[in-house]
């Protein structure tokens, strides 16, 4: 049975895009998940709503996220951007792709994707939380900056699964 046949021609790509988003970010929290349990550092997406917070009040830039104010309900903010934003990159991928790549997805582009969103953190979330640019700032730049590029990429993996379970489930 096809969830997306009674959905108008506007809303049938948003919620397909919606749903790839979602599932794409599953994997690359699973992920995540597994990396904690081999005692790999992770992400703290309580610092994700951390800096949101403080950036729905004007502040931008930290010296350091841990030390700034705790914001209520960061945990909650963090994971609410965390799946906001993995929607995001799943329309840019859309967007670049157009609905034929829903429809009948393929591994390449969506790992493209993927990758190149880890500009995100680099020049944008650890410069704002005060790691500097690609973790420059962080005494193992180079791990940090390897195990961004695995995660996007995982996030890129699961972009494609998403799409390909997604597209399975309609035909």
């Amino acid at each position: 049975m096809n969830p997306f046949l009674s959905l108008t021609p506007i809303a049938e790509p948003i919620a397909r895009v919606a749903a790839i988003g979602v599932l794409a970010t599953a994997v690359m929290d699973v992920w995540l998940l597994l990396l904690q349990r081999l005692n790999v550092p992770t992400l703290n997406f309580a610092f994700i709503g951390r800096w949101v917070g403080h950036l729905a009040r004007g502040r931008v830039a930290h010296a350091a996220i841990a030390q700034a104010a705790p914001v209520r309900g960061e945990l909650a903010l963090g994971w609410l951007t965390h799946y906001a934003v993995g929607i995001a990159f799943a329309g840019l991928l859309v967007a670049a792709q157009g609905l034929d790549w829903v429809r009948s997805p393929s591994l390449l582009p969506a790992l493209c994707v993927g990758v190149a969103t880890v500009a995100a953190p680099w020049f944008v979330m650890q410069p704002a939380m005060g790691t500097g640019i690609a973790a420059s700032k962080t005494p193992t730049p180079w791990r940090n900056r390897a195990r961004s590029l695995v995660n996007h990429s995982v996030f890129g993996l699961g972009l494609y699964l998403a799409a390909a379970g997604i597209a399975w489930v309609v035909r």
